[in-house]
């Protein structure tokens, strides 16, 4: 099966060889391609399926790849399917961190119902991203219920992450003061949820009081209609103990139900697709 013949029936029924050389096809720059992705998305599309997107961005050495892998494996363990992702506009340039994490996250890549894919190697952060937009739809028609998509990159990576994802985590470590003043404010607003990481042994008491003073700051950036009592809001958790996991993964959930049943959860969707159509002619 080339890579421009894909079987569509065989990506619905979450066959991971059709799954793979369906998110190459539409991360493929070649017109013939092209042409043949947008219709395999088409077909796609009218199965109508929708994963829960979680965007997730983190400093570095804050354990990011053990946290997916934790929180990844967690998550299959209550009988759902996750995919990973990422975007990363340094990829073309250094292979994509998320190429190592793979290896890195043993566990989770030999997890029958889970899937881990380097991004795609452009070093244009607009092509990078409508590109896992589009893998991010596979993967949902592929039957998968959680997409998890990482940034890798800095900066504006967030800002676009957040216009394919349902929700953003922002993954810290354990800080003082002046940590917590070098966090971007750009990316304080957009996070939904601060997952305060390392939260084991020596550093325990450390991350609590972290995680007090990001609570603070987050009460002081944000209020937003789309936000209910107690949201944006910042916890603990540990990776290595996988302590927190099942507490996050509730506050997610009700995050999520609070956002459907407001009608925020359908509003953002439909303001995405907007904002891809727009930026789909604006690069053409």
């Amino acid at each position: 099966m080339g890579v421009s013949k894909i079987d569509l029936d065989k990506l619905l029924s979450g066959d991971r060889r059709a799954l793979s050389k369906a998110i190459t096809l539409v991360e493929s720059s070649r017109s013939d391609h092209r042409a043949a992705a947008l219709e395999l998305l088409e077909g796609a599309s009218k199965a109508n399926r929708q994963a829960l997107r979680i965007g997730l961005s983190g400093t570095p050495g804050v354990g990011k790849s053990t946290f997916i892998e934790s929180f990844g494996t967690y998550l299959t363990d209550q009988a759902l399917k996750v995919a990973v992702l990422a975007v990363d506009p340094s990829s073309a340039r250094t292979g994509g961190s998320i190429l190592g994490d793979k290896t890195r996250m043993d566990r989770l890549s030999r997890n029958p119902n889970a899937f881990i894919r380097p991004s795609p190697s452009q070093s244009h952060l607009g092509g990078v991203a409508r590109r896992t937009r589009e893998a991010v739809a596979i993967c949902e028609a592929a039957g998968f219920d959680v997409v998890l998509i990482e940034t890798v990159g800095v900066g504006q990576s967030e800002t676009i992450v957040s216009q394919i994802s349902d929700l953003f985590l922002l993954l810290l470590a354990p800080a003082g003061g002046d940590e917590l003043q070098g966090v971007k404010r750009g990316i304080m607003e957009i996070a939904d949820m601060i997952l305060v990481n390392k939260a084991d042994g020596d550093l325990k008491a450390t991350a609590t009081r972290t995680c007090a003073d990001y609570a603070g700051a987050l009460r002081l950036l944000r209020s937003r209609p789309n936000d209910p009592d107690g949201f944006p809001m910042a916890m603990t958790v540990s990776a290595i103990e996988e302590n927190g996991l099942s507490d996050a993964w509730d506050k997610i959930n009700e995050l999520i139900s609070w956002r459907r049943a407001e009608g925020h959860f359908d509003h953002t969707r439909q303001s995405q697709v907007s904002f891809w159509f727009k930026e789909d002619i604006r690069q053409m």
